[in-house]
Formats: structure tokens, C-alpha cells, sequence
């Protein structure tokens, strides 16, 4: 498939329903409001273009930036392609399930996630946050750098509540990610989850909740899941 025949398939499986849910979760224009779960269909016949990926991503629309990141291959993404990346990010679904997955799988993923999380900027932090947590579900423990895992959860627990609305919910999800995925350093993470307690987030006009980080390390933990890393944070 070429990028117009793609567009156009993208374009067919889109649904007004959909794209009002996406619409109250955030989403920008243009976009057509398609299922996750109909654009895999789609993968298969783009994910060996990466060319056709980043023409995806780079047409704005929404739905082809997220078929992007289902399609492109992580380990051949220059630090200049995502830097290119982050920069277009316009909602929060794009920021945190593509960019920061896809920069997660390539070979700049601690680089890029310490030079983001300090971005002013809110949906370039969400990035970096989303890198970070990304990362710890798919990398070996020995390869992490502890001390530094460790500074950033005393520096989500003094700042989570006072950060902007969205790196709220990420820096959230680093301390759930912490404690889930590197066995080593669960306790801390509980330590910081019990003193973060409750994180409130604007989710707009959403069912959507963020979950308490105590209860779902937890929850984890009861299913004897502790440490048990993923294959592919892209989704």
C-alpha cells in the first residue's frame, strides 16, 4: 500500500462514534476516527515501509501518526526522526502510546526520555515520562540504571501534585511501572505510591481514572507478576 491507498483505507474504517469518544479524550483534527483495534489490520501491510510510516506520521492526521507507530521499526529511528516526532505531538494519546513507545524500542531511549521529562512543554514531558516507564517494561534489570530510577521517584513524590495536568497521570504511571516491572526497587516505589496517594487528573469528559499506584502494584504482586517484562511496549 502507498500512502494515498493508505490514507484511504484509514478513512474507510473510520466511524463518527469513535471519533466523538477520541474527541472528549482530547484528540485533534484532522483525524477519522478509527479503532485501535480495526488499524492493526492494517500493520501488516505497511510495517516493512518505513518510509511509508513516517509519511504517515508526518500528514498530522492522527490516525495515520498512531498507524506509524504500529508500523515503523524502532531500532532504524534516528534521534533527529523523534526529535521530529515529539515535536508534532498534539494529544496526549499520541504523545504517551506512540512517541514515548517507539522512542522506548530505540537505541535513544534514555537520552531522549532525560532530555523530554525537562521540556516545559507539557506534551514533550508526558513524553519523556512515557519513555521512561515505557523502557522499564521491556529492559533487563542490569541494564537499569537504579540510583537514577530512584531519584526520579523522590522527584515524582515531591512534585507529582504540582506538575501539570497530564504529567500528573505519566509521572503516575512511572511509579506503577517501577514497582511492577524492577523487582529490586518495588518497595520504593510502594514507599513513594502510599506518600503520592490519590492523583487527581483532569480527563475531560471521560470515563477514564487514574489508578492508585499502591493498589495496582499490588494487584500485580498478588498475581505473581512482579518483574515479568514485556516483549513490545508498541500497542
Amino acid at each position: 500500500m502507498n500512502f494515498e491507498e493508505t490514507m484511504k483505507a484509514l478513512e474507510e474504517m473510520g466511524t463518527e462514534q469513535t471519533k466523538k469518544t477520541f474527541l472528549r479524550h482530547g484528540a485533534k483534527e484532522p483525524f477519522f476516527g478509527v479503532k485501535i483495534g480495526d488499524m492493526k489490520k492494517l500493520v501488516k501491510y505497511v510495517k516493512k515501509d518505513q518510509d511509508l510510516a513516517l509519511a504517515l506520521f508526518d500528514s498530522g492526521n492522527s490516525d495515520a501518526m498512531y498507524l506509524a507507530g504500529l508500523s515503523i521499526n524502532p531500532k532504524l529511528m534516528t534521534k533527529e526522526k523523534l526529535q521530529n516526532w515529539v515535536s508534532k505531538v498534539h494529544w496526549y494519546m499520541i504523545s504517551e502510546s506512540i512517541v514515548g513507545a517507539v522512542a522506548a524500542e530505540s537505541p535513544f531511549a534514555i537520552e531522549l526520555a532525560r532530555e523530554w521529562l525537562k521540556s516545559d512543554e507539557e506534551l514533550i514531558e508526558v513524553c519523556g515520562w512515557s519513555v521512561y516507564t515505557h523502557y522499564l517494561s521491556i529492559t533487563a534489570d542490569e541494564v537499569i540504571d537504579k540510583n537514577e530510577v530512584i531519584e526520579l521517584l523522590n522527584y515524582v513524590e515531591k512534585n507529582i501534585h504540582t506538575s501539570k495536568n497530564r504529567v500528573r497521570y505519566v509521572m503516575n504511571s512511572f511509579v506503577i511501572a517501577v514497582g511492577s516491572f524492577v523487582p529490586s526497587l518495588t518497595v520504593d516505589a510502594m514507599i513513594v505510591a502510599k506518600k503520592i496517594g490519590k492523583v487527581s487528573v483532569d480527563v475531560g469528559n471521560t470515563a477514564c481514572k487514574v489508578p492508585l499506584a499502591t493498589d495496582y502494584i499490588e494487584k500485580v504482586e498478588s498475581k505473581g507478576k512482579i518483574g515479568v517484562k514485556k516483549k513490545t511496549c508498541i500497542c
